[in-house]
């Protein structure tokens, strides 16, 4: 298996995809189901409802802002004059990326983390803890800034609140056709009485997707964290700086008082989970010991890669500097 950068780039952006694929069908099961219950002849137009629905909800997440977290988080806007070095990073990494450099925040809190948000590049925000800053050197903050620095450039925050509000449709619709569906006695529409079959998969079918919803979100969560490393990997090239930086955070007694449930799935590393602690189905993160693994095996595909260039490469790169004039 490649553990290049570009090798997981492209893994993880199918993953991705297919996740994002399966959610969308799945939001188009609920509107057949919808339909069927209400009458069995509107089955497809209920599909093609809810089809029209999702395109809705990604064109409203587009317009959006997505700040509010800021708020809740108590950050303030970082300075050059208090936080120099936070901002030379940013200004390194955003070139590398290829993006104007986000609006930087600092949050005051002793547990070493960091977020991004906004929905565009253009208006990307960055925000760190104090304790980030105390307790990382520079190769090891630029590591950190590089991850959600990719979090941006990749527009992760814009998929993942049109698949957050995804989850929430589900759930809401669930919740209301089913109890109006149970109230009348579970009787089937007027037009007929449909088929059995046909009628079990659609009470089925409420009753699952919000669980297999809130599954596929957070699957798509994790693969957006192993993405967004590996992305930062092509910004920074030293997979180590980043390995060392999860490290830390995981590993830091200190406990995030700014991070909520609410809140968790944005950060770098989950403000609950530990480098000893295992990841499942429902985390909103990978497990720190796999991203940190698939960092360092990057690194040495890295060194291999530097040390198994040919000497007459070198030497016809020197003779092209030589006759230079």
């Amino acid at each position: 298996m490649s553990y290049t950068f570009r090798a997981q780039i492209a893994k993880n952006r199918r993953a991705s995809a297919f996740l994002c694929l399966f959610m969308a069908l799945l939001l188009t099961a609920v509107g057949w189901a919808v339909g069927y219950l209400a009458d069995p002849s509107f089955g497809v137009a209920g599909a093609v409802l809810f089809a029209v629905i999702g395109v809705v909800l990604w064109i409203y997440v587009q317009t959006s802002g997505h700040k509010a977290v800021l708020q809740i988080s108590r950050a303030r806007r970082a300075t050059h004059e208090e936080d120099q070095i936070l901002y030379n990073v940013g200004h390194e990494v955003a070139i590398a990326a290829g993006v104007p450099l986000p609006t930087l925040y600092v949050i005051e809190d002793s547990s070493p983390n960091a977020f991004a948000t906004g929905l565009d590049p253009r208006d990307g925000i960055i925000c760190v803890t104090t304790g980030l800053l105390e307790k990382l050197d520079r190769d090891e903050l630029q590591g950190v800034v590089a991850h959600e620095m990719a979090h941006i450039r990749n527009n992760d925050i814009r998929l993942m609140t049109t698949l957050a509000l995804t989850v929430g449709l589900i759930v809401l619709v669930r919740d209301l056709i089913l109890r109006g569906w149970l109230r009348m006695g579970g009787r089937r529409g007027r037009r007929g009485e449909g088929n059995a079959v046909l009628l079990a998969l659609a009470v089925a079918l409420l009753v699952l997707a919000p669980i297999f919803a809130v599954l596929l979100h957070l699957a798509v969560s994790r693969q957006r964290e192993f993405l967004a490393d590996a992305t930062a990997v092509q910004f920074t090239r030293y997979p180590d700086g980043l390995a060392r930086a999860l490290e830390k955070i995981a590993s830091d007694p200190d406990e995030l008082e700014a991070a909520n449930k609410a809140t968790e799935h944005m950060y770098i590393v989950s403000p609950f989970q530990k480098l000893h602690e295992r990841s499942n189905l429902f985390s909103t993160h990978p497990p720190i010991r796999e991203r940190i693994r698939r960092l360092r095996a990057m690194g040495i595909e890295r060194r291999h890669e530097s040390r198994t260039v040919p000497p007459v490469v070198q030497e016809d790169r020197s003779a092209s500097i030589d006759d230079t004039p």
